[in-house]
């Protein structure tokens, strides 16, 4: 993305003035049904200028011109590019990642799944942690950033997910490997203390609303398989029950209408027990944690669950 090199180029090639162009994009935006058209504005604002959302609020009350190539900018999230394709980058829980055009971009109500395999990480003392189906690596990246003692492993499958999740989570020592999450780190069995997913969970025929999700995010990261989007979750739990020792905790995000099957699939396996539901920040159940069972419990997960 080109940045203006300063807030005070010239108006004219700008098109006039910071705050006449916030009032036009927010209009633009709000026409194209964006969900926060005042926000999207300032941030496209902020990106370009190199300066952040508060300070593009406080030039708005100067002369100030608008930063060349704003109107493009702004028209190409009218036609509902993600924000964080246009700008590069993803804000999750305490961390900025790098995403783009072939990644699943992180959403809020995934941080409230990265929080409990935090405090299970936490609990565990010196744990060794995996997240299955990283994507952009946004769970393994706040364990490996929260949990420092922790050893953060990330598995994914889709090569353009694990370039921008290897980007992400290579500074944090992450190690990460490109492999499926049904048969992933053959070799690690009960050897992990948490394992943590956001795997893909949409049913078939589900479409999202929203068109950045529909036309943006790779089919890869939306479709779970299924009628009912349930088969790459399920095997995510037969993987989360072959990679944990005893005692091991396991959490999985799943969309809320999935909770009541997820819940009596893991409780009628041997594998598993205290199993729970947990709600997102908008009170929806999203996810769903158990507690692998001692190794002497024989695991007939692979004929119980689907």
């Amino acid at each position: 993305m080109t940045k203006a090199n300063s807030p005070t180029g010239s108006a004219t090639g700008a098109g006039g003035t910071l705050a006449d162009a916030l009032r036009r994009a927010t209009a633009e935006l709000a026409a194209a049904g964006v969900p926060s058209p005042r926000v999207d504005a300032e941030l496209l604002a902020a990106h370009l200028l190199g300066e952040s959302p508060g300070r593009i609020r406080a030039l708005a009350f100067t002369d100030v011109p608008a930063p060349r190539g704003y109107a493009a900018l702004v028209s190409e999230r009218a036609a509902r590019v993600p924000l964080q394709h246009l700008t590069g980058k993803a804000h999750f829980r305490y961390l900025e990642l790098a995403v783009g055009p072939g990644v699943f971009v992180p959403r809020p109500e995934t941080e409230t799944v990265a929080q409990l395999a935090i405090d299970a990480a936490r609990r565990a003392g010196s744990a060794k942690v995996v997240d299955l189906g990283t994507g952009s690596g946004a769970i393994a990246a706040a364990v490996a950033s929260e949990v420092p003692a922790a050893e953060v492993h990330a598995v994914e499958l889709s090569p353009l997910a694990f370039a921008w999740a290897e980007r992400n989570l290579a500074p944090l020592g992450v190690h990460l490997v490109l492999e499926d999450l049904r048969t992933a780190l053959a070799g690690h069995e009960a050897s992990f203390d948490v394992v943590v997913s956001n795997p893909p969970y949409i049913p078939a025929e589900a479409v999202p609303n929203e068109p950045e999700a529909a036309e943006h995010d790779p089919a890869m990261a939306l479709y779970g398989g299924g009628a009912d989007g349930l088969e790459l979750p399920m095997a995510a739990a037969r993987t989360a029950a072959r990679l944990l020792a005893g005692g091991g905790y396991f959490v999985m995000e799943h969309a809320e209408v999935q909770a009541p099957a997820i819940a009596r699939l893991l409780a009628g396996d041997p594998a598993w027990t205290d199993v729970q539901s947990h709600r997102d920040l908008n009170d929806r159940p999203r996810a769903t944690s158990a507690v692998r069972r001692s190794a002497s419990v024989a695991s007939t997960s692979e004929r119980i669950l689907p």
